[in-house]
Formats: structure tokens, sequence, C-alpha cells
């Protein structure tokens, strides 16, 4: 009986770890197949075999196609051709340029996520949820992402194959929604000013991108000179391996800069927002175009999308959700201001947006660079830059370095200021946009770059906006000082270090950025730790005294003094 009853138990064990077996192998069959994405058919496979000349130092051509490192420290590139042809021009010239943005990327993850398990998680999580991604991007792209696919590197194929790497990079900026509601970006600032407003009646637009991915990520700022077949010839501030816009402007005096907003909850994916802004500054010529691009594609994030014109002589905002877009005219008859909330009527009563004016920075700056505009009767490009530059809050009172209330967070991976009608641009250089901005002027690299042979500059140094004195200040090494401390602060946190820090570090700490909330924050969280409980609490009550950042910021710190409170009363602490 006993034998029976046995043999019963193993037979079921042995049926239910075969049932078991068959639905993950099931499972995983179903996961592979959901998520495999169709490799683009290629007709012209012998642009594979064109070998890189290296002409100088950090030149290197293609036939008419070429990449050099500019005096300036800015790298250029020069491609033309169908989206095939771009792409295996791109992936040949800059491959160890995008090999080394793709290792900051990823280390910045890493930081970010050190968990394995929760990057694993991570990364099938991205799979499925863009498991039809390349459905919403155009043929053109999909051969142009894979061209340059082709030439990235072995290093991260463990993440994934590289043309599923490629096409999900390009949706970072979007996936960081789907994922959290405070994505990489923190707050991205940009204006448009015109007429009465200029020095000579024209369009000036200006932008700070703050897309920080660590320092190292924006080393290497790369100014991609585009030439298509079918389009407008167009130029765009971003990084080696990157085909879509952040920053751009067209042949036609058309620009593009893209600030994201506050989002809806994504249920899947649809067209990364940088291709729809990379599909506007190659096909649009005009505000009206630009909208109607905007509008025939599926985002599933929101975003703004600030348009100049030459031929309009204005600037208009498209605002855009995964459910609505609308075109934004400014209030103003001069000038308009971008952040990162909406301004539009069929936002004025979303909750979501109505929120994000409430509880994050976006206004707070949109309302201070109002003031700096309002000041200004004729805005030229110096001033457009002063105003880029400027690293205070309201009424130009100190807030602290590196506040996300300043228009200059301290983080900008670059920062650019347009002249459409003169098709002119100014790039910002390193680091943030505290170096010179390079002037450009794209009649004349339009005419210059094909077939460069000579490595000579092509931006004109007379035009050029001079570095911004701080850079070379006291003030400067101080907060590269309080950055280095507060890396120290959160490694012997993050490691649990029963780590005692000296009075004169804790000093020197304070001294480095003492109108700044989170010094005191941070300091409050270290005394914490250690259990000196008056010491934080005092800390805590200073930092709510600073300016800062978010609603969200001050209640975190309110209820770190709530606590206290609790233990005091409870006896646990002496008063």
């Amino acid at each position: 009986m006993f034998t029976m009853l046995l043999k019963n138990i193993f037979r079921n064990i042995f049926y239910s770890f075969f049932v078991i077996t068959d639905f993950l192998f099931l499972f995983l069959v179903w996961f592979i197949i959901t998520v495999t994405i169709e490799y683009p058919k290629i007709e012209n496979e012998l642009l594979l075999s064109l070998e890189r000349k290296q002409i100088a130092p950090d030149f290197y051509t293609i036939k008419n196609n070429w990449l050099k490192k500019s005096e300036t420290g800015l790298w250029e590139m020069y491609v033309e051709g169908d989206g095939f042809e771009r792409g295996v021009m791109e992936g040949k010239l800059n491959k160890e340029l995008a090999e080394k943005q793709e290792i900051a990327f990823i280390d910045q993850i890493q930081i970010m996520i050190p968990s394995k398990t929760m990057l694993n998680y991570l990364k099938f999580f991205i799979a499925f949820f863009n498991r039809n991604l390349d459905k919403h991007i155009t043929e053109e792209y999909k051969q142009e992402i894979y061209g340059e696919s082709l030439f990235a590197s072995d290093k991260f194929d463990f993440v994934a194959p590289k043309y599923y790497r490629m096409l999900n990079y390009h949706a970072a900026h979007d996936i960081g929604h789907a994922l959290q509601d405070k994505n990489m970006t923190v707050g991205c600032t940009a204006f448009g000013a015109w007429q009465n407003k200029t020095d000579d009646n024209s369009v000036i637009i200006a932008r700070n991108f703050d897309f920080y991915v660590g320092d190292a990520f924006a080393e290497d700022k790369l100014i991609n000179f585009v030439k298509p077949t079918n389009g407008y010839k167009l130029m765009m501030v971003s990084w080696a391996g990157m085909i879509g816009t952040v920053s751009g402007m067209n042949e036609k005096g058309l620009t593009v800069t893209i600030n994201a907003s506050k989002s809806e909850i994504p249920t899947g994916a649809a067209t990364p927002i940088s291709l729809v802004a990379r599909e506007i500054l190659q096909y649009a010529k005009n505000i009206d175009e630009a909208f109607a691009i905007a509008q025939k594609r599926k985002t599933f994030v929101s975003e703004s999308i600030l348009i100049g014109s030459a031929i309009d002589n204005k600037t208009a905002s498209i605002e855009k959700t995964p459910s609505k877009t609308e075109l934004f005219i400014s209030p103003n008859p001069d000038y308009i201001i971008c952040a990162n909330h909406y301004q539009g009527k069929s936002f004025i009563n979303d909750k979501i947006n109505q929120d994000n004016i409430k509880s994050s920075s976006s206004n707070y700056r949109l309302n201070h660079l109002t003031q700096l505009i309002e000041n200004k009767s004729k805005i030229t490009v110096t001033d457009a830059v002063a105003m880029m530059r400027n690293r205070n809050g309201m009424d130009e009172k100190n807030i602290g370095m590196g506040n996300e209330k300043s228009l200059n967070q301290l983080i900008a991976h670059h920062s650019v200021i347009f002249k459409p009608a003169k098709l002119q641009v100014w790039v910002s250089t390193n680091p943030f946009q505290l170096g010179q901005y390079v002037c450009y002027d794209l009649n004349k690299i339009f005419e210059e770059a094909p077939g460069l042979q000579t490595k000579k500059e092509l931006y004109e140094k007379e035009s050029n906006i001079a570095a911004d004195s701080f850079l070379y200040s006291k003030e400067f090494k101080q907060f590269n000082a309080y950055k280095k401390t507060r890396t120290f602060f959160s490694f012997i946190k993050k490691h649990n270090l029963n780590y005692r820090v000296s009075k004169k570090i804790i000093i020197n700490f304070l001294n480095t950025n003492p109108e700044y909330w989170e010094t005191y924050y941070i300091l409050g969280n270290y005394y914490r730790d250690i259990k000196c409980y008056n010491a934080a609490e005092a800390n805590y009550k200073l930092a709510l005294e600073k300016e800062i950042t978010t609603s969200q910021d001050a209640e975190i710190v309110k209820k770190e003094l709530k606590k206290i409170n609790e233990l005091r009363t409870s006896g646990i602490i002496t008063p």
C-alpha cells in the first residue's frame, strides 16, 4: 500500500515537473516570438565594403562623408544619402565614439539601478514593452538605425542584439517616462523671441538640454550635418549613435527642440519623440507643416516640441500627449517660453498637467525666464546666452548651485542658440553651457562640407560667444568640490558604512554650496544615520529655509523632521 502511494506521489511530481517545464518552454517561445523585431531589408549591401580613411588625427572620411574633431572640442560629422547609406556612414565613421557613449550610458544605468536582478527585470520589461517599437518607426529611419547598428560595439551584446539596442536607445528618453515619473531629463528650458523683442526683428531661439546621464556622456558632443536624399538639409546637436533630433535646424530656417512634460501612463510602444522631431526637421519648412507631421505620429510620452520658423518669423509650441496634440501660440506678441508643462487650452483643466505645474520646478523656471525677457527691450544672441547661463532664482536670488529651479542647473548636455533667418547656430562647449558657444553658418557648411578632404575649421570664429567667467571662478571650484563630497556621502550611505566624518569635512562641505537646500538635507541624513538627532533636526530645518526644488522634496524633509519629533515624544531620544 505504501509502495503504491509512493509511486503515485512520484508519478504526480514527475507529471507536474513536465507540465511546468512545458509551460515555461512555451512561455519562453511565446516571449521570444513576441519581442522579436524584424530586420529591415537591405538592397545596397555594397556600401558595407567601403573603407574608412584616416586623413589626419581625429579626421576620417568615406566618399563625401566625414567625421572630425574641431579645435573647440566639438565633434562634427557630415553624411549624405538615403537612410541605409547614412546609417552605414555614421556607423563606420563614429564607431569608437558610439562605443564610448554606450559605455557611459550603461555605466550610468548601473549606478542608478545597482541591483543585477532589477536590471535583468528591466531588460525583459523593456523588451516586452517595446516589442512593437519598429512598427512605429518609418522605413527610412529603421534603415538608418540598422545601418549604424552594424558597426556597434560587441561589448554590450549581453544587453540585446545591436539593432534592438539601437532602436531602444532612441526611445531612452521615452522609456524614462514609462518607468518612472521623473525621467533623465531634469528640467529643460527654452524660449523664442521675434519682431519687436529682438535686435533685428528676426527670430532668436535659445534652449538648454538638461539631459544628464553622467559627466562622461556629455564629453563628446556631436554636431551632425545631414544631406538626405529626400527632404531638407539639416544640422542636429546630439551624440554618436543618435539619429533622432533633440535640438536642430534645417536649410529652410526651421528649428526643433524638445522639452519633456509629465506623462500619462503609457500602455505600449509608439514613435520615439526624437524621431518625430527628426521627421519634422527633415520634412517641414514652416510651423503648419511641422504640426501636420506631429499630428500623424502617435507617441507614448508627453512632450513640447518648440518650433522656430524663419518663413513664419515666429515660434510656436506643439504640445503633444499620447491622446492629444495642440499647437500653442503664445499670448505674448513677440516671445514664447517653453519649460516642462503645457500652456494650451486643451490642457488648462488637465489634472496631470496641473499637478505638474504645482509640484515641479517647471513653472518657477518659466516665471524666472519671463522676468529676464521682460527686462530686455531688445534681445541679442549674447543676451540669450546670458539667460541660458543664469544660475539664480526669481528676482536673481541665490538659490544654490545646481538647483533644478535654476535655468542653468549645471548639468546640461548642451545649450543652443538659433538665428533661423541667417541660418546661424551657436552650440555650447564643455562643461555644460559654461564653455564658449561656437557659431556655425549652415550656408557655408553645406557649401564646403561635401567631400571635405582637408582638416580645416568650419565654424565662424569671429562670431563665437566667449566662455562664462564663472568657469574660472572660486565658486566653480567649490561646486566641483561639492559634487565630490556629495558623492562621498552617498557612498557611505549606500554601503551602510559606520563612518564618522570629521568636523572639518562637514564645514568645508557647507561652505561649498551654502544656499542650496540639498546641502543641509544630505547632512541631516548623515546625522540621522549616526543617531545625532539634534544635529539632524537642525539641518533639516535649515533645508526648509532654502529654496527647495519641488513640493515632493519639501515633504520628504518634513517627514524626516516628523520622525525625529516622534522619537523625542516617545522618549527614545532626549530633547
